[in-house]
């Protein structure tokens, strides 16, 4: 096991369960930022039923089992077999919906297939060097289709490779993966360059209330 699949999977233990219905009663949906019931859903992806979506660091699998619920071909890929084993318990036996487990270039670079979207939600696009991972994406992608990505804003000052420390036990160093962060006009340019057209980034703000982070949010087309 890779040390980044041994941080995700102590990130796997330390995550909450999604719950059972959101404030709507609905048992799937789909939720881009860090905050309950708040901002857009699958429709940023903008594809219909039938289509096939990818899901890069599907995580406990939430989102990818929504997008199944509602019609479409939902792949979730991640490197954590913790996470992947939560997913699968919950919603494996969810008609429509794959699960694997992959690193998000190598998963890539292997299909065969292609996507009609492709979408991180704080997954593999902000913990994988951009370099490698944004061509891989847009030679999956089928003509028109939509890559769609959220994660934290990047801390004024603190751009490109960064570090994420998973804290452990109380006498164990925390683990450590590399994470990338660009403010929304750098997102755009990096895109743009490896091919995508109509490139859109923007910072959602949080809900109403104390918090004051929000949650960038970049949309391109293949």
């Amino acid at each position: 096991m890779t040390d980044t699949a041994i941080a995700w999977d102590t990130y796997a233990r330390q995550r909450p369960e999604r719950r059972p219905v959101n404030a709507r009663g609905e048992t799937t949906w789909f939720n881009w930022t860090q905050y309950e019931d708040h901002g857009p859903g699958a429709e940023l992806l903008d594809v219909a039923a039938g289509a096939r979506v990818l899901d890069l660091g599907c995580g406990k699998g939430g989102n990818a089992a929504h997008l199944a619920a509602i019609g479409m071909r939902a792949v979730g890929v991640d490197v954590s077999l913790r996470q992947l084993a939560a997913a699968r318990e919950r919603w494996g036996q969810a008609p429509g919906l794959e699960l694997h487990h992959a690193e998000a270039v190598r998963f890539l670079l292997e299909d065969r297939e292609g996507f009609d979207a492709v979408y991180s939600v704080y997954g593999a696009v902000w913990f994988t060097d951009p370099t490698l991972l944004l061509p891989a994406v847009r030679e999956r992608l089928r003509p028109g289709g939509r890559l769609v990505f959220s994660q934290r804003p990047p801390v004024e000052g603190c751009y490109g490779c960064q570090a994420s420390y998973i804290p452990r036990g109380p006498d164990e160093d925390p683990l450590v993966v590399k994470r990338w962060d660009y403010e929304p006009n750098a997102w755009e340019q990096l895109l743009a360059e490896h091919g995508y057209m109509d490139v859109r980034a923007s910072v959602l703000a949080p809900p109403a209330g104390a918090r004051r982070v929000g949650t960038l949010v970049v949309t391109a087309r293949a």
